[in-house]
């Protein structure tokens, strides 16, 4: 009987221990969990905060030495005022649709801007659109509203006074007053697409500056950063080293940089 006791006691305490050490594992796993998804959106804004401190010719430079691929838009890209910034790219397509009179024509293209969040870039292709407006003031206004970092448009940008009025960047291949109405349709929203030139696809990080936009592919995000932040250090260190020496063969022999 006081064998009996004695085992029931044991098993008793395991029990107690096994659940005691279940109940702790499933609070680490969920404080892991709870601690996880803060983390990588603290990753994904540090990296953004990064690369908004790069120049984006020392990332052109660097993906063509990581990916040797030329990844930069052409000279046709051009800012509506001075701005720099650097994003994560939400890509949208439109097609050519000359006279539709369907009025949910183009209703993607605005539920795309309203499911867009902060260092988003608004990355829009419009079908030989050089001479439409792919985007204005109203829409400029939603994306800056929800904290989109900037607008690239392989298309026309119109209410450029507006849009230099409230401060928001955007890179486009001209200045018009068209409209996309009834003339296109939405054709897609967070695709793969090709942007002046340029293979985008969702989520790529989206830099520009004075000098113009280039595209790093999310997968070499990391290592082409690492890189274009040495070339910059280089770079800005060579400046007082020419003026010092008065020559700029002298300091690219003393740093292996041009």
């Amino acid at each position: 009987m006081i064998l009996k006791n004695k085992r029931r006691r044991i098993v008793l305490v395991v029990a107690a221990v096994l659940a005691i050490s279940v109940v702790g594992v499933k609070a680490h796993l969920a404080d892991a969990q709870s601690n996880s998804a803060p983390a990588s959106t603290s990753s994904d804004r540090d990296l953004i905060a990064e690369y908004r401190h790069v120049e984006v010719a020392s990332v052109s430079d660097a993906l063509e030495q990581i990916t040797g691929k030329k990844m930069y838009m052409s000279h046709r890209m051009q800012p509506i005022f001075t701005s720099k910034f650097a994003g994560y790219a939400r890509t949208v397509q439109l097609k050519k649709d000359e006279g539709n009179k369907d009025p949910e024509a183009l209703s993607g293209m605005l539920q795309a801007i309203d499911e867009g969040s902060a260092d988003s870039v608004y990355v829009m292709v419009v079908e030989d659109g050089e001479d439409i407006a792919g985007m204005g003031g109203l829409m400029g206004t939603a994306m800056a509203a929800r904290g989109y970092a900037g607008a690239v448009i392989d298309g026309g940008v119109r209410d450029v006074g507006y849009l230099r009025k409230i401060g928001f960047p955007v890179f486009a291949t001209g200045i018009v007053p068209s409209t996309s109405v009834h003339h296109y349709r939405f054709a897609g929203a967070e695709t793969s697409l090709v942007c002046n030139g340029v293979p985008v696809n969702p989520g790529d990080i989206v830099v520009a500056d004075s000098d113009g936009v280039a595209v790093v592919p999310r997968a070499q995000a990391q290592p082409v950063l690492a890189l274009a932040q040495q070339m910059d250090y280089k770079e800005h260190a060579m400046y007082p080293v020419i003026e010092q020496l008065k020559s700029i063969v002298q300091a690219v022999k003393k740093f292996g940089r041009l």
